[in-house]
């Protein structure tokens, strides 16, 4: 749990948005303080389990009045559900694990959006590219490892 000058800044951010604060926008700020990465349904367990009668559909809307607002980004990884993040305004990318889901953030190579160039941008002035790393996170590849370990171990 976030103390109350952590809850402070997050309703100076609500605030600094253009938002009202009220209090399922906190608890939605403070669920993402704690999971970096979360889906709905996982912001949403941790906003009932402070506020109880707050619904899904609260929630939700809640995630797209900050990502309006460009308080919250969304993430959409092919074959996940959207993630959101309070990480905005910088210019990072993601990797995924292709196993088990878990997301890093990656700081961009060159530094300034976008970091890649289109070949041909179709008279488009590009203003990011959404980079998106897919691969097996170290706690997997230690799992995957010790599993093929004991297949080798078993009688044949």
């Amino acid at each position: 749990m976030l103390n109350a000058g952590a809850t402070d800044s997050l309703a100076d951010s609500i605030r600094g948005a253009g938002l009202k604060v009220t209090a399922p926008r906190l608890a939605v700020m403070r669920a993402l303080a704690e999971a970096p990465h979360a889906s709905a349904d996982r912001i949403f367990g941790a906003v009932r389990i402070e506020l109880p009668s707050t619904s899904l559909q609260a929630v939700y809307g809640v995630l797209a009045a900050f990502v309006t607002s460009g308080l919250v980004r969304k993430l959409e990884p092919a074959g996940s559900s959207a993630l959101f993040e309070r990480r905005v305004g910088d210019n990072h990318h993601h990797l995924v694990c292709t196993r088990c889901s878990a997301v890093h953030d990656v700081d961009c190579a060159i530094g300034s959006a976008p970091c890649l160039v289109p070949s041909d941008n179709a008279g488009f002035t590009v203003h990011a590219a959404e980079v998106t790393y897919w691969g097996l996170c170290p706690d997997c590849q230690t799992a995957l490892a010790a599993e093929a370990a004991a297949e080798r171990m078993l009688p044949a």
